[in-house]
């Protein structure tokens, strides 16, 4: 009896229980189809823009008048803020060539020169202040030059008897006399007044010789030397050999020759034959004036 009554007690009890269970489950059920199954008419709504004003509808005659539109102002827009300058770099300098020291016309150059000497032969046209170097039977290099002033100025032919890297100067006793104030000896250097090279022509006191006055070149300032600048004298010092005939054509009569021509032509004096003139020492002073060696 008592197994029974137990018995019916448990079936009491869980009759409930399932009931609870299926209902449970049902409701599970229902929720989840009512979450996946959705209407095909039913379309989601646009949020209208907050700009956008609807367009008014036409009105009815019993409707009011409608009221004035209603204008949205289009949204500021921030300035741009302004471009700042780049700096932009200065330009550079741009240094102009300096200048030669000389005139144009007598910068060092090769010319048309015909002339029947032998090459490696000076000519010194003392009225143009022209030195020609012969090269050959048709050209020559020419360099500007300056010459003795007046009085000192001389003609006739000597040859190169020494050539001296940066000489010393000695001045003479008769230029002393004259210009009392000159020193009695100047040491071979750049403040000398014979430059950086001097070759010596004969017995004589005369040398063709540099400056350091460039400035000088195309005039007469010598006192019978003939000058040319540095760069020049270096120049014609390689290529002039000992022995070189040097041949100093008379002021008075030479010309200015045309382009390309000689410092002399048929109708003048040739210079080889000055060497025919008779001469102690076969130079031709065209002053009173003793020989003197050149100063500053």
């Amino acid at each position: 009896m008592a197994k029974r009554a137990k018995r019916k007690k448990t079936e009491a009890l869980a009759l409930p229980v399932a009931g609870r269970v299926a209902i449970g489950a049902v409701a599970a059920v229902a929720l989840g189809y009512g979450l996946l199954w959705r209407p095909a008419s039913v379309q989601p709504t646009r949020k209208q823009a907050a700009h956008q004003v609807p367009a008014p509808s036409s009105p009815s005659p019993s409707s009011p008048a409608p009221s004035a539109p209603v204008r949205v102002a289009a949204p500021v827009q921030a300035p741009a803020p302004a471009p700042v300058p780049i700096p932009v770099p200065a330009p550079a300098r741009i240094e102009t060539p300096k200048v030669a020291d000389a005139p144009g016309k007598f910068v060092r150059q090769v010319v048309d020169y015909a002339s029947h000497q032998t090459p490696g032969t000076v000519v010194i046209d003392t009225g143009n202040t022209f030195l020609y170097l012969v090269l050959n039977d048709g050209q020559a290099m020419r360099y500007g030059i300056g010459v003795g002033r007046e009085g000192f100025t001389w003609s006739g032919e000597q040859t190169v008897a020494r050539k001296t890297e940066w000489p010393d100067w000695r001045p003479p006793a008769e230029m002393i006399s004259r210009q009392p104030y000159l020193p009695r000896f100047m040491a071979g250097g750049p403040g000398n007044p014979l430059g950086a090279r001097a070759m010596y022509l004969g017995e004589t006191e005369y040398r063709i010789h540099g400056t350091n006055k460039p400035d000088t070149i195309g005039k007469r300032v010598s006192s019978g030397c003939i000058r040319l600048t540095n760069d020049d004298v270096v120049d014609l010092y390689d290529r002039v050999k000992v022995g070189a005939k040097v041949i100093v054509l008379p002021a008075q009569a030479a010309r200015r020759p045309s382009q390309g021509a000689p410092p002399y032509t048929a109708s003048t004096q040739d210079p080889a034959s000055l060497s025919n003139q008779p001469s102690a020492t076969n130079v031709q002073l065209l002053s009173p004036r003793p020989k003197m060696a050149d100063a500053q």
